[in-house]
């Protein structure tokens, strides 16, 4: 789930953090890395940012607070001072060593993007690689996908033991395929939509993926087993069974929740961790948004129990 990772490391030091923020990470289609970390620091030591080492990859940074008068470095140059308003997006070219003066306090989501997984995306395609990006420093994009996938993952990042894996490699693709079509010009096609899995494919998919409650599988070890890549096997799994991955996973975890509930005595505590829930706050927060009563409602009025017999 979340963990320092590498890119954490180099971001902190980048932005010279104190400690190097979780990030979550994720695996492209090639196999490859990505990773999103989110960095705050309220009381900065006025510098210039670190260098991050030349590699052919992009960061795309969404903007949770403004940062007026932001002077801005490439290359090992001064080029330009520019206001950074609050939710825009702004995309950088790690070998063009973009850098800033971090001299006010600052709160940003950065995802680190790799140029294989963009290159994963279009040989999964059959379409032509992606050129350069959109990386005009100092220009900001209003870019409602990418504040939206930052909001979702945002609750990963804070609450590390409830993030769910498949969610995560869900959402790290689509941002993606979203900055691949948005930025580089690619375009996915307009073939027809395939068919679902197999039968033997759809229940071997749901066996494995009912088997591991807690979410630790990922998009990528599931897809391998039919040999398909992970948007193919999203893709057809959502035809099959009407959900993506990762919605179907909690629907089992809460319908298990639901027999779990109905042995009277067993604490709610022990249900959480048995249907796949990283604690019974978690438990509770998921089960009353999916079910519209909290589980201990739910329990009452499924044996029967009136408020004034508890």
């Amino acid at each position: 789930m979340t963990q320092a990772g590498a890119f954490g490391q180099r971001l902190g030091k980048f932005l010279h953090l104190k400690d190097a923020p979780p990030s979550l990470i994720t695996r492209s289609l090639r196999g490859v890395e990505l990773a999103v970390t989110e960095t705050r620091d309220d009381n900065p030591v006025p510098s210039l940012s670190g260098s991050f080492t030349a590699e052919d990859a992009f960061i795309v940074s969404l903007k949770l607070r403004e940062f007026p008068d932001c002077e801005l470095w490439e290359n090992g140059k001064c080029v330009m001072k520019a206001d950074v308003p609050a939710g825009a997006t702004y995309l950088y070219d790690l070998k063009r060593d973009p850098r800033y003066v971090i001299d006010k306090p600052f709160h940003s989501l950065f995802f680190y993007l790799p140029r294989s997984a963009l290159d994963g995306l279009t040989e999964q395609s059959r379409k032509p690689r992606v050129g350069e990006l959109a990386c005009e420093l100092g220009v900001g994009h209003d870019d409602a996908i990418v504040r939206h996938i930052g909001a979702s993952l945002q609750a990963g990042l804070r609450r590390p033991d409830e993030a769910n894996q498949l969610f995560i490699d869900h959402m790290m693709l689509a941002l993606t395929a979203h900055v691949a079509q948005a930025y580089g010009g690619f375009r996915p096609g307009t073939e027809p939509t395939r068919g679902g899995l197999a039968p033997w494919q759809a229940r071997r998919a749901c066996e494995r993926l009912e088997s591991d409650l807690g979410g630790k599988l990922s998009l990528q070890q599931i897809a391998a087993e039919f040999d398909l890549s992970v948007s193919h096997f999203s893709r057809a799994f959502r035809v099959s069974t009407g959900l993506p991955p990762h919605q179907w996973l909690l629907q089992q975890r809460v319908k298990a929740a639901k027999q779990l509930l109905t042995v009277r005595d067993l604490p709610l505590s022990e249900i959480a961790m048995s249907a796949g829930f990283a604690n019974q706050s978690h438990f509770t927060r998921v089960f009353s948004a999916m079910v519209g009563v909290s589980p201990g409602v739910w329990r009452r009025e499924a044996q029967g129990i009136s408020e004034t017999e508890t």
